[in-house]
């Protein structure tokens, strides 16, 4: 037989690749996202939970960097405090529903974050599946043991619901993986019609003490009225007694000085001397000539006594 043609290729001939190479490199490309998913970091406030094919680990991993399976699916769950606003309406014993809000203060237990993930889920899944609904019923079921609406303002009950609620959702809650800090009422809103007889109420109240109040001050004023008059009451008395006395004083000078005349008749000649003394000081004063021998020497104060020391007139052609 003839031999056969031999075809050469004018293009260049590549480089054989070694196959170990090959194969490092792939196992290179395998294992650098296998050794990153070794390394897991849990940021601060936060559990992790680690799932193998479905199945969830029974230990949870806390803050901080782990060495884990590479094949491991991570979870992470907000440890820190929550609080979680609900708002219900609950009916008491006089059939009307009163509208509360609470705010419950909660954050997840990190020893059972495993639990939460095979029975509930997320933390969402928990807030809707057990957290709302347990809320709701026991206010719901604490309004049974208030006799009226307006009883949801006193301080006693508040206390009582806040207490009741935080030990019920504790009790329901605790096993489930939820820690409950604290429940407060946040407020509460009665029923429409209950607030306008309130808001009525309060406003004849208001009425009542502006009214009262009113009187007060008309009492207050008529009794200062009654203050006043007593005050001008008593003055006058003692301006009447002060005239009493003094008029007193003055019949009793008058008495002294008339029993001075009548005991001793030159007292009166001595006061009018005194008299023209005070009369001879005037520039004015006219020239008076007294009459020693006259009880009052005084001019024209002796009027009208008869007049002895005067000659008698004589009759025509005597």
């Amino acid at each position: 037989m003839p031999p056969k043609p031999v075809y050469r290729s004018d293009r260049p001939e590549l480089p054989r690749i070694p196959i170990g190479l090959v194969i490092a490199v792939i196992l290179l490309v395998i294992a650098v996202p296998l050794l990153f998913r070794v390394f897991r970091t849990v940021p601060a406030g936060n559990v992790a939970v680690a799932t193998l094919f479905g199945n969830v680990r029974q230990d949870s991993y806390q803050e901080g960097l782990h060495v884990v399976n590479p094949l491991y699916e991570w979870h992470l769950y907000d440890a820190r405090e929550k609080t979680h606003q609900e708002t219900a309406e609950v009916p008491s014993q006089d059939q009307l529903a009163t509208s509360v809000d609470v705010s419950v203060q909660w954050r997840i237990d990190r020893s059972r974050a495993p639990v939460i993930k095979s029975s509930t889920g997320s933390v969402e899944d928990m807030i809707a599946v057990h957290l709302v609904p347990k809320v709701r019923s026991l206010l719901r079921e604490q309004g049974k043991s208030i006799i009226r609406a307006e009883d949801f303002f006193k301080e006693e009950t508040q206390q009582r619901l806040q207490v009741n609620l935080t030990a019920g959702l504790k009790e329901f809650l605790e096993p489930k993986g939820i820690q409950v800090d604290a429940v407060l009422i946040r407020d509460i809103r009665l029923p429409a019609s209950l607030r306008q007889q309130i808001e009525a109420k309060k406003a004849a109240e208001q009425q009542a003490e502006r009214e009262k109040a009113e009187l007060d001050r008309k009492r207050t004023q008529s009794q200062q009225v009654v203050v006043e008059a007593e005050a001008r009451r008593k003055a006058a008395e003692e301006e009447a007694e002060q005239r009493r006395v003094l008029a007193d004083a003055q019949a009793y000078e008058i008495q002294k000085i008339n029993e001075a005349i009548a005991n001793s008749p030159g007292y009166l000649q001595l006061q009018a001397l005194e008299a023209l003394k005070e009369i001879a000081k005037d520039p004015a004063a006219k020239m008076y000539f007294l009459d020693g021998s006259s009880p009052m020497p005084l001019p024209l104060m002796n009027i009208g006594e008869p007049l002895l020391s005067q000659p008698r007139s004589r009759p025509a052609g005597g």
